[in-house]
């Protein structure tokens, strides 16, 4: 195993490294592989269809467990960027706190090392930000833009219509914001919520979304939600822009298909961003594309 300790290039046997870094010999070799994921950072060239591993020593600084605040691009699920982090650190105790759907985008408090991933209990509780786009005059099967669409028509009499599914031009008569504005009144204050049937809740110890995959009835309990503020950012027939200030546990999804069915013309949720975790904030996020192996240590932090 070659061990860079700069500016010197060593050649330790692998049952060396516990020795050289300080530490007890692991059990077996998953228990070496962590350690070295915790202690060393792996660098692998492929020279003439062979793969070489050069290990980095870490500083004593740096080897702490952190936080990275991180803006989860759109089109990744929440595990996607973990994967990523995993790669950029070459530390494999990586987690984070607070699952965002692979459509939205913002705050991800990801923990890296064990010390940081004791602490993710702590963020989970914290109340939620988010910067909602919702699609009125239609319904989704997954409550966003990623399941089936289906056009709804409000009648006279308040009734709803629903035409055959597709994503074809909008049929629903438009809302006045006034209407909106009483609406979403009835939904601030504590509220018994239903989470979306795509979802991670399990039923029987298999996750919803995968139950309603398979074309199985899926029913799931409410939930006992706090909503602190919803306020109107814009409002443009059908785009509905709303800020919204809420507790752990929350589905926007599902708050915007609510907001849509009492306003009786349909809603889901076009665009989603989370902007803030308790007193983390949006501003604080890096990229996730700006990360790499020579940089990801600047942004990591020792406590939120």
């Amino acid at each position: 195993m070659m061990v860079l300790t700069a500016p010197m290039l060593f050649l330790y046997p692998r049952s060396d490294i516990p020795a050289l870094l300080g530490r007890s010999p692991p059990a077996g070799e998953a228990g070496m592989d962590d350690l070295l994921s915790e202690m060393l950072v792996k660098v692998s060239t492929t020279l003439d269809n062979s793969t070489y591993n050069m290990y980095y020593m870490i500083p004593h600084t740096s080897q702490k467990s952190g936080f990275l605040i991180i803006n989860k691009p759109k089109g990744i699920t929440s595990f996607g960027v973990v994967a990523q982090l995993r790669k950029i650190t070459g530390i494999k105790k990586i987690g984070h706190a607070g699952t965002l759907d692979p459509l939205a985008t913002g705050v991800l408090i990801c923990a890296v090392g064990r010390e940081a991933t004791r602490e993710i209990g702590e963020f989970l509780k914290q109340d939620k930000k988010y910067r909602a786009t919702i699609r009125l005059g239609a319904v989704s099967s997954t409550y966003d833009a990623e399941g089936e669409i289906q056009s709804q028509t409000r009648l006279p009499d308040g009734q709803v219509s629903n035409p055959p599914a597709g994503r074809a031009g909008l049929k629903s008569q438009s809302v006045a914001q006034k209407d909106i504005e009483n609406i979403i009144k009835k939904f601030i204050g504590t509220i018994q919520q239903v989470p979306p049937i795509y979802s991670a809740k399990k039923i029987g110890g298999k996750r919803a979304y995968q139950l309603a995959r398979e074309g199985k009835e899926v029913v799931l309990k409410p939930s006992e939600v706090t909503i602190y503020a919803i306020g109107i950012v814009s409002y443009r027939w059908p785009n509905l822009v709303l800020d919204v200030h809420c507790s752990s546990g929350t589905y926007i999804r599902s708050l915007a298909h609510d907001i849509g069915q009492t306003l009786g013309v349909g809603g889901y949720i076009e665009e989603l961003e989370r902007t803030a975790i308790g007193s983390i904030v949006i501003r604080d996020a890096v990229d996730l594309n700006d990360l790499a192996v020579e940089n990801w240590r600047e942004y990591l932090r020792n406590e939120l």
